[in-house]
């Protein structure tokens, strides 16, 4: 059931991923075991448009509205956890392309194959030297790291030996943009899930970054439209990861339903009122809490076009979705996961990728049950003193 109109952009890309559903579900288990997605399907995706939804459109990319962004985050989760996730972590970056310079952004983030990947906390150093920056440091995390054609490398600036703050007191932290042949990945990725991810870690040691090729989004963007005017709107997509994933879980205790025994003579599954109440529950859960994803969005890109500041309260809320759907979609599959009992403990089962999907998914800092506080912060009319990310 949609619950928005897409665009035009949007639905083309839609049908790209729905496209290659057969060929990424046919990888599954190659994905697993390499813990990275084949080369050969991470070209498809790429041409297919998931990986740079951010990118402006001055600078040939689509510029999707953030449902958009959403939704295909959500339909790729759908049919792969982890093919999800690095659509959304890379499609993140993305936004960075509207902080750069016109002429580094086209080069860099221009090219249909232009993929980024990275992490942003915790920076490490960069010193300030003329004409940019000298850039060393072990980075975690870094998602589609194979794939990927430039990292990004969350960075303090150091200048004269000191940590250089800002007007407002605070450390001066920029992205530094590094090409992925100029750093050295670390192979630490063995997981519970998201193992297709290739989250490994990586090193820059003595990088030279010039200084246009580094970004802050503290920083007024050089692209003007309404996407790029709420900075911690570059995170919206992770919203899509736990509705897909919650969505591939009921789908297939739907199916596995039509064809279990529940033991000789008893019938199948869909036929004990347990699984009919569970289902059904399950189904009413997701339904909520995608509602509730698309309607804080929809609110915050009606203020964002209109101009307006977003209020407290819309900025909670972008915060509660984004935790809320991931919480939601891990009370769902987990009370799927008990529901298929043995069914679900198999590699082989798509329920127990889904489960260690969403667990795994739930660590991440910007969806984690203690993001609640900042927002309460805000409901309760205080500052919100943590970092968003």
């Amino acid at each position: 059931m949609e619950l928005h109109s897409f665009s035009g952009p949007t639905e083309e890309i839609l049908a790209a991923v729905r496209a290659l559903e057969p060929e990424i579900r046919q990888a599954a288990e190659q994905i697993e075991a390499e813990r990275r997605l084949p080369d050969k399907l991470a070209l498809r995706l790429m041409h297919a448009g998931v990986f740079r939804m951010g990118v402006p459109r001055a600078y040939g990319g689509p510029e999707l509205d953030p449902m958009g962004q959403v939704r295909v985050v959500e339909e790729l989760s759908r049919i792969d956890g982890s093919a999800g996730w690095l659509s959304m972590i890379s499609s993140a970056g993305s936004f960075l392309a509207a902080f750069l310079q016109p002429s580094v952004a086209q080069k860099i983030f221009g090219p249909t194959e232009s993929v980024l990947a990275g992490n942003l906390r915790p920076p490490q150093r960069a010193d300030a030297i003329d004409g940019g920056y000298r850039v060393n440091g072990h980075f975690r995390f870094g998602s589609g790291c194979h794939h990927a054609s430039v990292m990004a490398c969350g960075c303090v600036v150091y200048r004269d030996g000191k940590p250089e703050v800002t007007a407002r007191g605070e450390p001066n932290i920029r992205v530094m943009l590094v090409p992925k042949t100029k750093v050295t990945i670390i192979d630490v990725w063995h997981t519970t899930g998201m193992r297709g991810t290739g989250s490994n870690d990586y090193i820059v040691d003595n990088v030279f970054v010039p200084a246009d090729e580094s970004a802050s989004m503290a920083e007024p963007p050089f692209c003007p439209g309404p996407l790029y005017r709420f900075p911690q709107l570059f995170l919206v997509s992770h919203a899509g990861v736990p509705l897909g994933l919650a969505r591939s879980a009921i789908d297939y205790v739907l199916e596995l339903s039509s064809r279990k025994e529940i033991s000789p003579g008893r019938g199948l599954m869909r036929d004990d009122s347990n699984v009919q109440e569970t289902i059904a529950w399950a189904e009413a859960h997701l339904g909520a809490a995608r509602s509730f994803v698309y309607a804080v969005i929809e609110d915050l890109w009606r203020s964002l076009n209109a101009g307006e500041r977003l209020t407290a309260k819309q900025r909670a809320n972008y915060r509660l979705m984004i935790t809320y759907s991931h919480q939601a979609a891990k009370q769902v599959i987990s009370t799927l996961y008990d529901l298929a009992a043995t069914s679900s403990i198999f590699r082989t089962s798509r329920l127990d990728r889904d489960m260690r999907d969403i667990l795994t998914a739930c660590q991440h800092r910007v969806v984690h049950s203690k993001m609640y506080r900042p927002a309460g912060r805000l409901l309760l009319g205080l500052n919100a003193d943590e970092p968003f990310f």
